[in-house]
């Protein structure tokens, strides 16, 4: 694949979870949680996109989330459960990506806020209709995602290189 192929990132928050006497990395999935992940899940199986690579933080919630989103796909991409993801900073999460093979053209994340709202509105320099607004208005919901397509290679992905050209929260 060409270092000027269109890639596509989208970055998944986790569904709802549950507070409780657990440590934060081991909180499970609260019931909306565990319904909003498959929506989710469907959504992105029906955008068409195939994914090269899902990266999904170790928390159980977001594995959780996974698990119940993956089952709507046609096609599960190979997952890695990458520890990083878990607390990670701007910084850290563009490192990260930065670590992507050029043989990815389609990642999916599965994270944490602040980190999935924050990666998604450094890496979109615009937006396609009123994606941008909405994104900022709503803050970035438990289960929401953002798509966000850049050309070039990953270890040139930084601030304002793409367009965000989907956002969407278990309201819409």
């Amino acid at each position: 694949m060409s270092a000027d192929t269109p890639r596509r990132i989208v970055l998944l928050r986790h569904a709802k979870a549950e507070w409780s006497q657990q440590s934060d990395h081991e909180r499970p999935l609260a019931e909306r949680g565990r319904k909003d992940a498959p929506v989710a899940g469907r959504k992105l199986a029906d955008s068409g996109t195939v994914f090269d690579l899902a990266l999904c933080s170790t928390a159980v919630r977001t594995r959780e989330t996974w698990k119940l989103a993956v089952h709507e796909f046609a096609q599960r991409p190979k997952t890695v459960y990458e520890e990083r993801l878990y607390e990670a900073s701007l910084g850290e999460l563009i490192a990260l990506f930065d670590e992507t093979s050029d043989e990815v053209r389609n990642l999916l994340v599965i994270g944490h806020n602040p980190g999935m709202h924050g990666v998604a509105d450094a890496l979109s320099g615009r937006g396609e209709g009123d994606t941008l607004a909405r994104m900022t208005k709503d803050g970035f919901p438990t289960a929401a995602y953002a798509v966000v397509e850049f050309s070039g290679s990953w270890k040139n992905l930084e601030h304002g290189v793409g367009t965000l050209v989907e956002y969407w929260t278990p309201n819409d």
